[in-house]
């Protein structure tokens, strides 16, 4: 009985272990209410955020993206994202930023 109760203590925190993941990259959020469109330039969001976790085209313009997914075997807990698209000039077109955390 002994040897059963610690065989599934063993598989229970075996379990939660490999259950614990996260995605992309964290990133600092306090610089997003300084984000402007139309003032705010490629530089300086590198300066505030860091290197983006992904980074594309849409119509040709450049786009950010800052992504981070933390979750438990339990469901996720923490969950942010950043996309920000500059103009040819390399200033901020437009952002999103959404946070969720449980």
């Amino acid at each position: 009985m002994k040897r059963l109760v610690s065989l599934f203590a063993a598989l229970f925190i075996t379990l939660f272990l490999v259950g614990c993941g996260s995605t992309g990259k964290n990133f600092p959020v306090a610089h997003v209410p300084d984000i402007q469109n139309g003032v705010t330039t490629q530089s300086q969001i590198l300066d505030w955020f860091g290197v983006a976790f992904k980074e594309g085209l849409r119509s040709g313009d450049p786009m950010w993206t800052y992504q981070f997914d933390l979750w438990h075997s339990i469901g996720r807990e923490h969950s942010k994202e950043l996309v920000i698209l500059f103009d040819q000039n390399h200033v901020v077109q437009a952002y999103r930023h959404a946070s969720k955390m449980d």
